[in-house]
């Protein structure tokens, strides 16, 4: 019993589309199509979310003590 030929596959489809009818199968594809695609995207959210966040910037020492700066724009006068 080797694998199947393209003959039994095309015969498998047409009894398929035959039984479900193309309306069905066609939603059945646009629902897996969005489960996947939300997957994908869940994912990719959940990767996001173990990312550490933006590094906090260097801090000056300045005689012992800690500086806390933060960076603001030059402003032109």
């Amino acid at each position: 019993m080797g694998s199947f030929s393209i003959w039994h596959w095309l015969i498998v489809l047409v009894i398929v589309m035959l039984v479900f009818g193309t309306k069905k199968l066609r939603n059945i594809g646009e629902d897996l199509g969005g489960a996947v695609k939300g997957f994908k995207e869940g994912v990719k959210d959940a990767a996001a979310e173990n990312k550490p966040a933006e590094s906090a910037p260097p801090q000056q020492v300045s005689g012992g003590q800690t500086i806390d700066v933060e960076v603001k724009e030059k402003t032109r006068s």
